[in-house]
């Protein structure tokens, strides 16, 4: 595994956009304060934007020729000990409260195991984390090996859903109407069981249905759910590439590195219920423990007529979590963050672990234990 950090790259970083944050101003003892609630809002001053062009061909030869630090890895969960970075999840858009109401709807109603995680607002932004278990970096206090199940563990995936009641811009257009780019072909998710009742009833648009299913979600991300099982249901997300080895090559530098392309049912994608890995294509991950991306070729390699890729607004980012691997890492470098844009025009988000555990935590919603364990009867019955 490629490092992403030595004294080169964390100046850099220190050049590189700082975003308006959760933890943003809040004092060592704020920072363990959580959300109960849907109503909470977190008022915290904004952080201004920076530009990032001068320093990112120098982060990226960073870190693409770095050995990894021997304590480097994220949180303390054993899956990610022997790694400095995950991708964690995804970002996306929604340009109303229609539609933000209708993808969380769609997610958790449709899709066995997807749940509310963590909710948000800072002045005209209202975010909403839906995931299949915890985000947290560490083993959660509650949990027993051998007696909770792989739900109820951390270091799980998410999807942020953003909504800006002051944006006017417009990220699909609704139901039966067509994407409005085509850079992302679908998230795939493996899960106990969808609904397609729920799929309609929440404005998602089925493409097909034989064996695993197919569908626009409510805000123009296109999802692909199998039946099966994965340690984390989220389990990539497949890019159409003009060139893969291309797009390979830039993810090689960021950290990523190729792994055996993951199956949720053990016929191993040989029926129609799981498809098989796609010819030509690349699976890569910076943990082999964790989600990944799917690079699909959508050109025949011939030169007679090239195919492009147009981004697809709905995607803000792909988010990645970096262990800084810094002395002073729990100084006011904390709010690093810093964005790329790969050759297809995928957004990439880079967090530190520190930034994303201090935000975990104070947008965290706290699962009764009543409902706890209603949701666990449900998932055995």
């Amino acid at each position: 595994m490629k490092s992403i950090n030595n004294a080169q790259t964390r100046n850099n970083i220190n050049k590189l956009s700082s975003v308006k944050s959760y933890n943003d101003g809040l004092n060592e003892e704020e920072n363990h304060l959580e959300f109960n609630g849907n109503n909470n809002k977190l008022n915290r001053r904004s952080m201004i934007q920076k530009a990032i062009s001068t320093t990112t061909v120098g982060l990226l030869s960073s870190l693409s020729t770095n050995t990894q630090p021997a304590n480097a890895a994220i949180g303390s969960i054993y899956e990610y000990s022997n790694t400095n970075a995950i991708l964690q999840g995804i970002t996306i858009n929604v340009a109303d409260i229609s539609q933000q109401t209708a993808m969380i709807n769609f997610l958790t109603q449709s899709f066995t195991g997807f749940k509310i995680l963590r909710q948000g607002t800072i002045d005209s932004v209202t975010d909403t984390w839906v995931g299949f278990g915890p985000e947290e970096l560490t083993v959660p206090k509650d949990y027993e090996f051998g007696v909770n199940s792989f739900a109820m563990y951390g270091g799980h995936a998410s999807i942020h859903i953003r909504y800006d009641s002051q944006s006017s811009n417009v990220y699909f257009r609704g139901p039966g109407t067509d994407v409005l780019g085509d850079n992302i072909a679908f998230l795939q998710v493996g899960v106990e069981s969808y609904k397609i009742s729920k799929i309609q009833e929440n404005n998602g648009n089925i493409l097909d249905a034989f064996g695993h299913v197919n569908v626009i979600s409510p805000v123009g991300l296109p999802v692909r759910a199998i039946v099966g099982i994965w340690p984390d249901p989220m389990m990539f997300i497949a890019i159409n590439c003009i060139d893969v080895q291309q797009s390979k090559s830039f993810y090689e530098q960021l950290g990523f590195t190729e792994q055996p392309y993951p199956y949720a049912r053990p016929s191993l994608g040989t029926t129609p219920f799981e498809p098989m890995q796609p010819k030509k294509s690349s699976y890569l991950s910076p943990s082999n423990n964790g989600m990944g991306i799917l690079l699909l070729p959508i050109n025949d390699g011939s030169k007679k007529k090239i195919k492009n890729v147009t981004p697809n607004p709905v995607l803000n980012s792909l988010n990645i979590l970096y262990n800084p691997n810094n002395e002073n890492s729990d100084s006011s470098s904390n709010n690093d963050s810093l964005r790329y844009v790969d050759p297809s025009g995928v957004p990439i988000s880079f967090v530190s672990q520190n930034v994303f555990s201090a935000e975990e935590r104070v947008t965290r919603i706290i699962e009764k234990k009543e409902e706890r364990v209603t949701r666990i009867v449900e998932m055995i019955e």
